[in-house]
């Protein structure tokens, strides 16, 4: 089992940054994978970006240029840096843990891009 707990999301004006983290706990060495996904009003859930534990990254082309993800396996946090925010950015974000056997969700955390 694998336990996350998302933290720094808020309201931001458009062209601000936020910074979102997760904290991953319990079989952590089992982890290959982790992400941030978002879920807007209405909408899917889509993939934001992806770090392997080899730190290979993904961003939907959304994010690319503006969204970078990164990893700290010492303090076992993924941490994604938000800048040049826009209204579309506005979204529950979750953290997703990938291992051999399953996926694991964190409860999420509101980002709201207004002005």
């Amino acid at each position: 089992q694998v336990q996350l707990v998302e933290s720094g999301g808020g309201l931001v004006q458009p062209g601000g940054s936020l910074r979102l983290s997760c904290a991953a706990s319990g079989t952590i060495f089992s982890i290959y994978v982790m992400g941030w996904y978002r879920q807007a009003p209405g909408k899917q859930r889509e993939l934001v970006a992806t770090i392997t534990s080899g730190d290979s990254t993904k961003y939907a082309d959304s994010v690319k240029g503006r969204f970078t993800i990164s990893r700290d396996n010492a303090k076992n946090t993924v941490s994604l840096r938000m800048n040049s925010l826009k209204y579309e950015d506005t979204a529950v974000y979750y953290c997703n843990a990938v291992t051999v056997l399953s996926q694991y969700w964190g409860q999420g955390t509101q980002v709201t891009v207004s002005s």
